[in-house]
């Protein structure tokens, strides 16, 4: 495992070896057979191309309305428990004496991406945004507090985990592509990316 800053982030790369990451997804199951994967639209109308599921107390939503938390699955079920596997990560990492309240569950496949936005639908600021990144490898893109200005990317591979917390607790962020193929670990190929946070 190393450890690089890139704007704020911290990027512990390969923090999580084979096994760790295949007893994460094996949790992983447990939940999306819960929570099923679906598909969100804007507050524009838009499709998002990436599929989601949550765990813990909350999970995130989007419609006319606008985007918000929510306490059950859109086919009204509590979310699952966030699995121990998961929690151990955050305790690891965060640095936050607060345990998470939601872990949202981000599918990827072919050309799935995820543009620039800010994690701010949170009360909290303080503790982090805690994201574990689980198959094919994603360019993340990190640009700064306030719109526009220069990005920077770096490649996230299977087992990495990125911390934004501190002054980097509201950078704009993003993944624009999948290096397709460059993980076996999900059935079916893709990337799955998961984001511990606190929201009350």
């Amino acid at each position: 495992m190393s450890k690089l800053s890139l704007r704020g982030v911290d990027v512990y790369a390969g923090l999580l070896d084979p096994a760790a990451q295949t007893a994460i997804l094996a949790d992983l199951r447990s939940v999306v057979k819960q929570a099923p994967f679906f598909r969100l639209k804007t507050r524009f109308g838009q499709s998002l191309s990436v599929q989601m599921t949550a765990a813990g107390q909350y999970g995130w939503f989007s419609d006319a309305k606008g985007y918000r938390y929510v306490d059950r699955h859109p086919d009204g079920q509590e979310w699952p428990a966030i699995p121990d596997s998961v929690m151990q990560v955050w305790e690891q990492v965060s640095g936050c004496a607060r345990r998470p309240e939601c872990c949202l569950v981000n599918l990827y496949r072919d050309t799935a991406r995820m543009g620039l936005h800010q994690d701010r639908d949170e009360a909290d600021f303080d503790c982090p945004v805690v994201s574990i990144s689980l198959g094919d490898d994603a360019l993340f893109r990190i640009g700064n507090v306030e719109k526009g200005g220069k990005n920077e990317s770096l490649w996230l591979r299977s087992g990495d985990v990125a911390v934004l917390g501190g002054d980097a607790r509201l950078v704009y962020h993003g993944i624009d592509k999948l290096r397709l193929g460059s993980s076996t670990l999900l059935q079916g190929g893709g990337r799955i990316n998961l984001t511990l946070r606190v929201v009350t």
